[in-house]
């Protein structure tokens, strides 16, 4: 029943978000060197590698690492970077991965494929089993603003309990959070 909520919602979501997808597009294009969207190598179900497609908010020549270990991440943002990661637009392309079956709407977000520390936790503690989400509980409870053992500790929680109205109590949540922009540091 998840897969069948994911596939009709990410299909129906891409065509509804096209237009504005396209518009998004365009800007990016318009306002900075390099390629519209930005594949990042994603660690997914059971610790395989994906391809994940976010629209590009960093310059070209910005390290491959998590934003948090960046030391002044703000430096290598593109002129509308920061518009789009407040209120999540770069996230959009992802509504691809979820049809294709690399992701769910909700689950744990993908680790970066060099995230040793975090993948090794959630390996631990049989999160990586879980189908990585566009959103999750750690993102409704802190996003960018709560260290890797408290993000895992959420990630067990929502493994624990996860149900299709937990999800749709998540997904609601995200609304809020998204609009609010709260969590979010760069």
């Amino acid at each position: 029943m998840k897969r069948l909520f994911d596939f009709t919602m990410s299909l129906s979501l891409l065509i509804i978000s096209s237009v504005p997808m396209l518009f998004i597009s365009l800007m990016v294009k318009l306002t900075s060197v390099g390629s519209v969207l930005y594949w990042s190598d994603r660690v997914g179900r059971n610790n395989t590698t994906f391809k994940m497609p976010k629209f590009r908010t960093m310059r070209v020549d910005t390290p491959a690492v998590a934003t948090h270990l960046l030391s002044n991440p703000d430096q290598f943002l593109t002129l509308i970077g920061k518009f789009l990661r407040k209120l999540s637009l770069d996230e959009l392309p992802q509504l691809y991965s979820i049809i294709k079956g690399d992701m769910s709407f909700v689950g744990p977000r993908p680790a970066l494929f060099n995230q040793g520390d975090l993948i090794k936790i959630r390996t631990m503690r049989g999160i990586h089993k879980l189908s990585p989400g566009l959103t999750g509980w750690a993102q409704i409870n802190g996003r960018d603003d709560i260290p890797l053992p408290v993000k895992v500790d959420f990630d067990e929680y929502y493994m624990k309990h996860r149900s299709f109205f937990f999800d749709i109590k998540i997904l609601w949540l995200t609304i809020f959070k998204v609009a609010s922009s709260a969590g979010i540091k760069h």
